[in-house]
């Protein structure tokens, strides 16, 4: 079975760095759990306490119901893909393949059978004769998965295994790992940097920042009910709009802007907070939206134009919240409160729709306030909101 546990581990270097601290996480036989964050967050370094190359300072880690804290890579029954390719480039693809078979002296016949099988789901039948240098960069990483796969182990563990692909191949490669995983159903853990290759590969994603877990859900929990303003801001691309504001009977007042909350909503809401609204939680103002979304008008600074729909940045005259790796909240160097003061706060809008927007339109917006954010200003931590 491919269950893996990290009971409260923690990992911290000679010098005193900690890169983990007490993080612990249950992955259920046959899930894809996704370890996200920014550099430095500690997730790859969580990764590879599980595979046994690092290792574990405290606490411990079990894999299908065996402590495995103290065991050596080759017995803990993973299989690792890294970031490189890491494949031999005088064998050809049929001996990359078959390198971790023939080093546990499986038989000659279950060997080249099993090379086959594996080498047909990934359509890497055809280049079984090549070798490394005479295969793309995407053909190249289905070797290197393939490698792992041949080995029929409980678990996977992928450190950003398409980091080096182009945006294109990337794609399409996420798209053939999810479809491989629904194929063979083995426990996957997988470490990117990339909120959007996470949220849509895993079955759960666990974000990492500081060397510590922050929330472990499913992509829809984390994106509706960010347990603090990091995960708020991480997950959802544009990032969620911060605003530094205060409370004023039933309204939200974030400079400029006055939003209509509601009793229910601000109730345990302190005097002064963290305002936030994702950018596709705002709308066009038209007859169809109802009479009590809070409106309000802006200037189109910036347009994408991303075909199906558009974001536009925009100015408000309010105070903007910045959030850093470590999850602190208003922290913002000189230079940026300077450009605030002088600009405003630079909010960002995902409006819906093949819509011709210029720059310097004038645009009345709406903000769904079903959705709306309330964080506390010192600890970063979610208060309340309406759902």
């Amino acid at each position: 079975m491919g269950e893996v546990t990290s009971d409260r581990v923690s990992k911290t270097y000679p010098n005193g760095y900690e890169a983990i601290h007490e993080t612990s996480l249950e992955v259920v036989d046959g899930e894809f759990l996704v370890l996200v964050g920014p550099s430095g967050s500690g997730k790859t370094t969580l990764l590879r306490m599980i595979a046994g190359l690092e290792d574990v300072t405290s606490g411990s880690i079990v894999i299908g119901g065996k402590d495995v804290t103290g065991t050596p890579p080759e017995d803990r029954d993973i299989a690792m893909v890294f970031q490189s390719y890491a494949l031999y480039p005088s064998m050809t693809v049929r001996g990359n393949l078959g390198f971790g078979l023939r080093m546990r002296k499986v038989p000659k016949g279950a060997m080249a059978t099993r090379v086959e099988e594996v080498a047909q789901i990934l359509g890497l039948t055809a280049y079984l004769d090549r070798r490394p240098g005479q295969l793309s960069g995407g053909q190249r990483q289905r070797v290197a998965m393939g490698r792992a796969m041949v080995r029929e182990p409980s678990v996977y563990l992928m450190d950003e295994p398409l980091s080096n692909l182009d945006a294109k191949l990337r794609g399409g490669m996420r798209a053939e790992l999810a479809k491989l995983h629904q194929r063979l159903g083995v426990t996957t853990i997988y470490v990117t940097h990339d909120q959007v290759e996470a949220t849509t590969l895993g079955d759960r994603v666990a974000v990492l920042t500081d060397a510590a877990l922050q929330q472990c859900s499913t992509p829809k929990v984390l994106y509706d009910h960010p347990v603090n303003v990091f995960v708020a801001s991480f997950i959802g691309t544009p990032s969620m709009n911060l605003l530094r504001a205060r409370r004023d009977g039933e309204d939200v007042i974030a400079g400029e802007l006055r939003v209509r909350a509601g009793e229910a909503a601000l109730k345990g809401v302190p005097e002064e907070f963290v305002f936030g609204f994702r950018p596709t939680d705002i709308y066009i103002d038209t007859p169809e939206i109802p009479n009590d979304w809070p409106r309000f008008e802006v200037t189109a600074d910036v347009v994408e134009e991303m075909g199906s729909d558009s974001v536009v940045t925009f100015s408000i005259n309010a105070e903007a919240i910045s959030v850093s790796n470590s999850g602190a909240v208003d922290v913002v160097s000189e230079e940026e409160r300077i450009l605030v003061e002088a600009q405003g706060a630079q909010l960002s809008a995902r409006l819906v729709g093949r819509l011709v927007i210029g720059v310097g339109q004038r645009l009345k917006l709406a903000i769904d306030r079903r959705h709306l954010y309330f964080f506390d200003v010192a600890s970063g931590e979610a208060i309340n909101g309406v759902r």
